[in-house]
């Protein structure tokens, strides 16, 4: 299966890989995926995020773990976790949309259209500051609500579908609708229906599966049930542009060497200076994230210079032989 990100690509040239090294994206062993996988988790009401991930470090035995957009503890929903090296990719997930569906009370029973006229206020840029218990700094921050829907009201409860810009507390949000009606309004529960491309159809776990899966595959060599739920990280970029390399550029990017245009095989059509870019070796695996320096026409149309400004490297060093030399170092 090849990834969505990498299909339909433009051929800059063609190269050879060797399948002595690196590991296709979609064959890595369970092993492999603890450290280059993700879950989406099916984050429960009650514990913190923090909490859920180190359960989710004790359960799968491994020494690191991380999420991507906290939820509080009495908030339900969608809890992408990576695990090992995967979790410096998770940063993309902060550039899509979030999708939440929160109950609450208003204080009156304003008409239909008052309602929605309020609603309309609340739809597109707005000012939030942080609330006393946030993880990030009280200063008044703008940011972008895309869509309000009222799916179900009962006199005064109200269940509303928010889709919204990461970093947008929901919480607030009723809070402000509820001060501009007069009365007020208290949100009663939330849950998180959709971060970036996953949403509820997707491949969503809960707690008690993965502990079972885990079990399965460590005490009966059964790895299907946990193969269904440790996803390759890859999958998490799919949104992003692609670049794929050569072999014998990889672990120099691994190092922190910048992307020249030789090293580079295919991209993405109509990339732009300051895309931000997954980069790919030839068998699908994600080596890092980057910026680019240059159009695609530009790449095209040179045969050296830097293309690509890496931002987040994620392969481990040596994962591909090294094919790149340091400058001795004159003693004086």
């Amino acid at each position: 299966m090849v990834l969505k990100q990498l299909q339909n690509l433009r051929v800059i040239d063609q190269d050879i890989t060797n399948d002595s090294y690196g590991t296709y994206c979609e064959k890595r062993t369970v092993q492999q995926l603890l450290d280059y996988g993700f879950i989406l988790l099916d984050k429960p009401n009650g514990p913190t995020s923090h909490e859920t991930v180190a359960w989710i470090k004790k359960i799968l035995n491994i020494p690191k773990a991380g999420h991507s957009g906290t939820l509080d503890p009495m908030v339900s929903g969608i809890l992408p976790v990576g695990l090992g090296e995967a979790t410096k990719a998770l940063i993309v997930l902060l550039l899509g949309p979030k999708e939440y569906h929160a109950l609450g009370r208003l204080h009156t029973l304003p008409s239909n259209e008052k309602l929605q006229a309020v609603l309309k206020q609340f739809t597109g840029k707005i000012y939030q500051k942080p609330p006393q218990r946030s993880s990030v700094s009280r200063q008044t921050r703008v940011r972008s609500v895309y869509e309000i829907d009222v799916i179900e009201q009962k006199e005064r409860l109200i269940l509303m579908r928010i889709l919204c810009e990461a970093g947008t507390y929901i919480r607030k949000i009723f809070y402000d609708i509820g001060e501009v009606l007069g009365p007020g309004a208290t949100m009663i529960e939330l849950r998180r229906t959709r971060v970036s491309q996953f949403n509820e159809d997707s491949n969503l776990v809960k707690m008690h599966d993965l502990v079972d899966a885990y079990a399965m595959w460590k005490e009966k060599g059964d790895d299907s049930k946990l193969r269904r739920i440790l996803m390759p990280i890859e999958y998490v970029l799919s949104e992003l542009k692609s670049v794929v390399i050569r072999d014998s550029a990889v672990d120099a990017l691994c190092h922190g060497a910048q992307l020249a245009i030789p090293g580079i095989l295919e991209i993405s059509h109509g990339i732009t200076k300051g895309d931000f870019v997954g980069i790919y070796t030839q068998k699908g695996e994600v080596v890092a994230l980057a910026e680019a320096i240059l159009s695609e026409s530009e790449i095209v149309e040179n045969t050296k210079g830097f293309a690509f400004q890496l931002r987040r490297i994620i392969m481990a060093p040596n994962t591909y032989p090294k094919n790149w030399r340091t400058k001795p170092v004159i003693n004086n």
